[in-house]
């Protein structure tokens, strides 16, 4: 009778005494570090991480919030693209916000901490440039709204009919030219928050002894001062700064409703971010909110690590 072949079942090589010894080595160096890390992993894991994969996951989706996800591929991308012409707006809005209130919020920033740090009152003079930020944005679009108001009570066009500048009041929130300017100056004016902070703290950690041998070396203006002492010394809060213009560039939202109205007239104002939260809490497209949602975060990754290459001081950026 013949016998059957045995049959090579692998399994799991034991763990040798090197292995043990390798992993008990990394525990006893990192183990420790990895037990105070974990919460936050945790937390980040849960609340970041996971919530982004699962937008990636819906924007491949048909998802109305009262049926199952539903896989349409590539669908929702090209509607987005080839036939959303309010997107493509949102775009255009979006993109014209961010290129002049993120430099421009980033310079007046750095400007005014860098103005206010040699004084003696700088922290009240910082509490009154910080303190617009404080108030929220619909508080603070109220307030302006009475500056813009298209009637002759409105502060600005009451000056301008006293001045004889105009002949009947302007309608400075419901007209295409004006609504995306008064947009980013009400956002320019209470742009100067963490980032503004930040750069003051960062000036007064500038050793002053730098300084000093700048004089001996040649510097003999505070703008030279500035240029190669003082931004070499602060790239750390630069970078910072910077992601966080380019962060506020591209979330523009609540200004930009408050004031204009969602939809805004003719879609001067509308963003990114209005044009999500229209899909996704008005009209409950949650598939293709995250689609928009996905385009924003690549866009918002992208320039981040451009802006790291740029100001950071190691290479591995």
């Amino acid at each position: 009778m013949a016998t059957q072949p045995e049959v090579f079942v692998p399994q799991a090589a034991p763990l040798t005494q090197e292995r043990r010894g390798a992993l008990a080595t990394f525990w006893k160096r990192w183990g420790i570090y990895y037990l105070f890390m974990a919460p936050f992993l945790t937390v980040f894991t849960i609340f970041v991480i996971a919530p982004v994969l699962v937008a990636i996951y819906l924007s491949f989706t048909y998802f109305n919030v009262l049926e199952p996800p539903r896989f349409i591929g590539w669908s929702n991308y090209k509607l987005l693209f080839l036939e959303d012409d309010i997107f493509l707006t949102a775009i255009g809005n979006t993109l014209l916000f961010a290129l002049i209130t993120g430099p421009v919020g980033f310079f007046i920033s750095f400007f005014f901490a860098w103005l206010i740090n040699p004084l003696k009152l700088k922290t009240p003079l910082a509490l009154c440039f910080y303190a617009p930020s404080i108030v929220g944005a619909i508080a603070m679009s109220v307030v302006w709204k009475i500056v813009f108001a298209g009637d002759r009570y409105g502060y600005l066009n009451n000056y301008l009919l006293n001045m004889g500048a105009i002949n009947e009041p302007y309608q400075f929130l419901a007209e295409q030219a004006t609504i995306m300017p008064v947009i980013m100056f009400v956002s320019l004016w209470m742009g100067m928050g963490t980032g503004f902070l930040v750069f003051l703290a960062g000036l007064q950690t500038v050793n002053p002894d730098l300084y000093e041998a700048g004089k001996m070396d040649g510097i003999n203006n505070p703008f030279q001062e500035v240029f190669y002492i003082t931004l070499p010394m602060m790239k750390p809060q630069l970078l910072f700064g910077s992601v966080m213009a380019v962060v506020a560039g591209f979330s523009v939202f609540e200004v930009a409703t408050a004031l204009a109205g969602l939809p805004s007239p003719l879609y001067a104002g509308h963003t990114i971010v209005a044009h999500l939260y229209d899909y996704a809490f008005i009209r409950f497209e949650m598939g293709y909110a995250a689609t928009v949602a996905v385009i924003l975060f690549l866009w918002t990754f992208g320039i981040g690590r451009l802006l790291m290459r740029v100001f950071s001081s190691k290479n591995e950026y």
